[in-house]
């Protein structure tokens, strides 16, 4: 494969039922399915737990590092029972690297946060909505004039 074949960027967006009732954990499970953060079926699940955290960071405008949101992640599968898997540091990072390139996070002196302190619908809209999806569908429509 050359680098003209290699994507500059990939949009994974998937569509569920509506967010009715549930907790916490099961609408972030829904949020990362459906942008491709966390695949259908996949057991390795760390990702919503690490949202979990960053989410309730930016309620107070908290930042943590690698090693602290490892730690704040293992407490939380603890306490609910989940099974602990995929809680190296090492996956952690490779996880925040993750967030990173989709712009859902920000590192700044080996700290991490949610992009400019923002909710993740504010990041959504702003991030995806106005700049990512259009871009993308205008790279599209050029090879299809190209046609």
């Amino acid at each position: 494969m050359t680098n003209k074949d290699l994507p500059l960027g990939e949009i994974v967006l998937r569509k569920y039922e509506k967010p009715y009732d549930g907790n916490e954990r099961e609408i972030i499970k829904k949020i990362s399915l459906s942008l491709g953060l966390l695949q259908p079926g996949d057991s390795r699940d760390i990702i919503i737990e690490l949202l979990r955290v960053l989410i309730t960071n930016q309620r107070t405008k908290k930042v943590m590092s690698s090693e602290e949101l490892c730690k704040e992640v293992i407490k939380l599968r603890e306490t609910e029972g989940l099974m602990m898997r995929g809680i190296a540091e090492s996956n952690i990072r490779r996880q925040l690297k993750r967030l990173q390139d989709m712009m859902i996070i920000d590192k700044k002196d080996n700290t991490y946060h949610l992009s400019e302190h923002e909710t993740l619908k504010e990041i959504f809209a702003n991030k995806y909505e106005r700049f990512l999806i259009p871009q993308t569908i205008e790279r599209i429509k050029e090879y299809l004039e190209k046609i």
